[in-house]
């Protein structure tokens, strides 16, 4: 009796992730076929590998790609985000930006920059003073890891 009760409730389950339409993201499609990418940040190298193996030729010469992206400037901030009654920090709040633009090989000017950025809280303790260092550390990845999937899908919704 159980086991069919399990196995109508999974199956309720799966009939209603497919009547909402719940899908998985597939592969970001470009209008593009190649792209120049400029500009030294902890992400270009990151954004560089997933547009190849999203099937865009990175090419080391403007003057033969259909797209350029300037990765203008990054910024990593670190805030105080609340302190105990005894002045020691509790909380902290990083920041990640990234300024970039970009302009088609049809288009003379640049498009107005454009800024993309992640916010993570973490707790912190100086009783466990490496694993903070780690967590922090792991934080700002994963933020170089959203930001760089924010500017890719910014990139697939343009249209030339």
């Amino acid at each position: 009796m159980m086991h069919w009760m399990r196995n109508l409730a999974i199956s309720l389950c799966c009939v209603s992730l497919v009547a909402c339409g719940f899908h998985l993201r597939g592969a970001n499609e470009f209008a593009f076929k190649s792209i120049f990418v400029s500009g030294n940040t902890q992400i270009t190298k990151a954004i560089k590998k997933s547009l190849v193996a999203n099937g865009v030729e990175v090419t080391n010469d403007a003057s033969t790609a259909e797209m350029e992206i300037d990765l203008m400037k990054e910024e990593s901030e670190k805030r105080i985000l609340s302190l105990s009654g005894g002045g020691v920090v509790n909380e902290y709040e990083l920041y990640y930006r990234v300024f970039y633009r970009f302009k088609s090989s049809k288009e003379p000017l640049w498009s107005q920059p454009q800024t993309m950025e992640a916010r993570r809280d973490f707790s912190y303790s100086d009783a466990n003073l490496l694993a903070k260092q780690n967590e922090e550390k792991q934080l700002n990845l994963n933020m170089q890891k959203d930001v760089t999937q924010a500017i890719l899908r910014r990139l697939s919704a343009i249209k030339q």
